[in-house]
């Protein structure tokens, strides 16, 4: 007999025992995975000793965790259901609009406006047999068979990288897939989502942890399915649409080549916005950038004011910074004390001050600004300036596209940056990669190399960074004149060592190890660049591994 603490109670336990079997039967459809110590495993996960004095908790939609196993068990039921009806039709996954996940067909010839209403049928089919979905480990060559069984030849390419000798895999009947997740125990429980043509493919939705595990209302956001779309074609036309892709350039020995490429793409994306803001240079008056954190907006802002200088145009950068209130004033704004404020809310700044600087500077003012002291919590005296005509103000901030922020200048006189890596990459055709971790690993390596800050702690912080863009940030994307995708497609191939690094230092005793396991996970696929001489001193990359010549 074993021990184990659950639903804080003490429990002997038969090793062999399922968690799922601990679950009243009522309640086991609620549920999507459990958390064993330290580590996310499916419900059906057998108990041993090595479990014995362990800690299990039951998750559900509620949880981040959980809801990544939960769209990666509706994606593997898509996946299925596509087998079923057409077994010779590939499609592909990926992230898309309305935080939902989209499937194209791969297969040219497949047109996917007749297969919306059989694929939907057979999903909802699949999950009311509420088939047991289970995992097994199989050798690499075992896998590579069944991969060749079902025509996963995407899935095939990827085992050459896989460090393990061994593979998991997930089968639900006579069906095989694994989709690099934890699965729900059967089919009957992926009971909430929608199933929506959106040409060329369709639309799949499900609960979100962070909406109170409800389905986010789909709304068209024309300018970022532009963004995802361009991302897309690039990645088709240079072949880095996969992780293998990606690692093939580098077993080529085509490193540089792939470097100097992608670079080309961000000074090609600074070029057009140098055509726009010059050919509109008689009205832009104000150039605002924002973006989500880690998204390379330091680096991005000085770019930007070089590609103008090199046209005759040269801007004058105003800090936001600069028009915080104290915080003593944000405390009796907020009724709040100073360790509960919302630091990130539009309203700490003074809007009032800023709209009357920005009006006065445009219409030829002399302006004494403002200097936030940061260590006295304190507004000073800053810099007197004057603007000439023709001469734009850049401001960089997470509410720089908001209205409110720039309410006196017109907004045929404004031109909106919305910055964010968009990259259009997946480890197969049925797992996209995440953006969101590809952001989060960028910080964890600029925090521990320039702040002294490990990753624990800016893993801990990561959920209150990412509430703050869904309510200030991402609300004002679809306002941008132009969206400048920050993605390098060979970052995490640099970011691999030092992230690996500070990650491997967070131990499963750790809160943090779910995540951190999550991120190793994605970086183990990657091959490792370790020669970073050839990447540019100006690369926005340089911002998170150090080098800049613009020393930030």
């Amino acid at each position: 007999m074993i021990t184990v603490n659950f639903n804080n109670q003490q429990l002997s336990v038969v090793p062999g025992t399922r968690v799922l079997e601990l679950v009243e039967k009522k309640d086991r459809k609620n549920l999507v995975v459990c958390q064993v110590g330290a580590q996310v495993k499916e419900l059906n996960y057998i108990l041993s000793e090595k479990n014995d004095g362990m800690t299990i908790r039951l998750l559900n939609l509620s949880n981040a965790e959980a809801g990544r196993a939960y769209s990666a068990s509706l994606r593997y039921i898509v996946a299925m259901a596509f087998y079923r009806i057409y077994p010779d039709v590939k499609i592909r996954f990926s992230y898309n609009i309305a935080r939902s996940i989209s499937c194209q067909a791969v297969t040219k010839s497949f047109n996917m406006s007749r297969a919306v209403d059989a694929i939907s049928a057979e999903v909802k089919r699949i999950i009311e047999e509420d088939l047991p979905i289970e995992r097994v480990t199989v050798t690499i060559e075992e896998a590579t068979e069944i991969y060749k069984r079902f025509h996963l030849d995407d899935k095939i390419d990827i085992l050459k990288y896989r460090p393990e000798n061994t593979v998991h895999l997930y089968k639900c009947g006579d069906y095989y897939n694994y989709l690099h997740n934890y699965m729900v125990p059967s089919t009957g429980c992926v009971r909430n989502y929608t199933i929506t043509p959106y040409s060329p493919g369709i639309i799949i939705q499900y609960p979100r942890h962070d909406l109170d595990t409800n389905i986010p209302e789909f709304e068209e956001e024309a300018t970022y399915c532009k963004t995802l779309q361009r991302a897309y074609d690039w990645a088709v036309k240079t072949k880095t649409q996969t992780v293998t892709d990606i690692n093939r350039k580098i077993d080529r020995g085509e490193v540089l080549e792939f470097v100097q490429m992608c670079e080309a793409h961000h000074n090609k994306q600074l070029a057009e916005l140098g055509d726009l803001i010059e050919d509109e240079i008689d009205d832009v008056r104000l150039v605002a950038i924002a973006g989500p954190s880690s998204s390379g907006k330091t680096t991005f802002c000085n770019r930007l004011r070089i590609e103008l200088l090199s046209r005759g145009i040269n801007p004058v950068t105003i800090s936001l910074d600069d028009y915080y209130f104290e915080k003593k004033k944000i405390c009796e704004m907020q009724g709040k004390p100073v360790e509960k404020l919302d630091l990130e809310h539009i309203d700490c700044l003074d809007i009032e001050q800023f709209n009357k600087d920005l009006f006065d500077l445009i219409n030829g003012e002399e302006v004494t600004l403002p200097r936030f002291n940061f260590k006295t919590d304190r507004r000073e005296e800053g810099k007197t300036i004057r603007v000439e005509q023709n001469v734009p103000i850049i401001i960089e901030g997470i509410h720089a596209l908001n209205e409110k922020l720039t309410k006196s200048i017109p907004k045929h006189q404004k031109f909106k940056i919305y910055i964010a890596p968009h990259a259009q990459m997946n480890i197969d055709n049925h797992s996209p990669l995440s953006i969101t971790n590809a952001r989060l690993i960028r910080r964890i390596v600029r925090d521990m190399k320039f702040r002294n800050c490990p990753a624990a702690a800016t893993i801990d912080m990561w959920q209150s960074v990412r509430n703050g863009e869904f309510r200030w940030i991402y609300p004002n994307q679809e306002n941008a004149d132009y969206v400048f995708n920050s993605s390098l497609g060979y970052e995490l191939c640099v970011l691999k060592k030092q992230a690996m690094e500070a990650l491997t230092q967070i131990t499963p005793q750790d809160p943090q190890y779910l995540v951190a396991n999550r991120l190793i996970k994605t970086l183990k696929y990657f091959r490792q660049i370790d020669d970073d001489s050839i990447i540019p001193c100006n690369s926005l990359l340089r911002e998170f591994i150090g080098g800049s010549c613009f020393n930030v």
